[in-house]
């Protein structure tokens, strides 16, 4: 039996599992089990964690389709929760975890019995104009790194359709696309106002989703960068708000959102 915790992150959801009770060997075998929405758990991800210390950890996180990702903001998000709520850790206090994207700092804002809110610091992004060649059309964006890979396309209305194709269907195929051969998170953005935007999310390894912390940080960096977009952004996903906090040049993403506990239980099976 493997012990868990099910928590989500503006529905972006996630098992966080103790990585000593699990074999290294068999955690992708492990994760695709659990995270299987029919027979298993069912999540987006399993988030392995191994204490370092009081307030600091190493987490390696498994797509729900058996790959392994740098890193999830949102995913880093729920363990910080999580740990916060196994020390009772309360407002100011701060936790660590080395990601395979590097360390990220996560300030606890708010404790509430299972629901939190965290500021996360999410590293230096690198972005850089493209276009990618479709089979019949061309698609212009931003290719971000955030430890992680997006590209982020904007688009001009509510509906997220690009030259009349639906957004899942070209998130798709740019996920998939040879430009990307470790693949990659794709993004559609729509900017409400200088001081907000709307996004939608076709995530590498898990396909289309209600957030994504990391592609939240991806998309207000190519809005601040090529939008003229506010330094504090709003952005909204189908899942819920994060605020994205970044000033330009080498200054380092603050990424705050909610985190919340779902249920505790063990897997048979695993």
């Amino acid at each position: 039996m493997i012990r868990f915790v099910k928590a989500h992150a503006c529905g972006n959801d996630f098992l966080i599992v103790n990585a000593a009770e699990v074999n290294p060997k068999q955690q992708r075998e492990v994760a695709v089990k659990l995270c299987a929405r029919n027979t298993g758990v069912g999540a987006d991800g399993v988030e392995y964690l191994e204490w370092t210390g009081e307030r600091s950890g190493r987490i390696r996180l498994f797509n729900a389709d058996g790959s392994v990702a740098e890193i999830s903001g949102n995913g880093t998000r729920c363990v910080a929760a999580w740990m916060a709520h196994e020390k009772k850790l309360g407002s100011g206090d701060n936790v660590v975890l080395e990601t395979d994207a590097g360390p990220r700092k996560c300030r606890i804002v708010e404790a509430s019995g299972d629901r939190f809110q965290v500021a996360s610091q999410m590293g230096v992004p690198r972005f850089d104009l493209r276009a990618v060649r479709l089979i019949d059309d061309v698609i212009e964006g931003v290719a971000v790194s955030t430890g992680n890979p997006h590209f982020v396309i904007f688009v001009e209305d509510g509906s997220f359709t690009l030259h009349g194709r639906k957004w899942q269907e070209i998130g798709r195929e740019i996920c998939f696309h040879p430009d990307f051969p470790e693949q990659t998170n794709v993004e559609f953005v729509r900017v409400v106002d200088t001081n907000s935007i709307e996004i939608r999310i076709f995530e590498r390894g898990v396909g289309p989703t209600t957030s994504s912390g990391t592609g939240t940080c991806a998309s207000a960096v190519a809005t601040i960068s090529h939008r003229s977009g506010a330094e504090h952004l709003l952005v909204r996903a189908p899942g819920g708000e994060q605020q994205v906090v970044w000033h330009g040049g080498e200054s380092e993403i603050l990424l705050t959102g909610p985190a919340e506990f779902i249920a505790t239980g063990e897997a048979f099976g695993c």
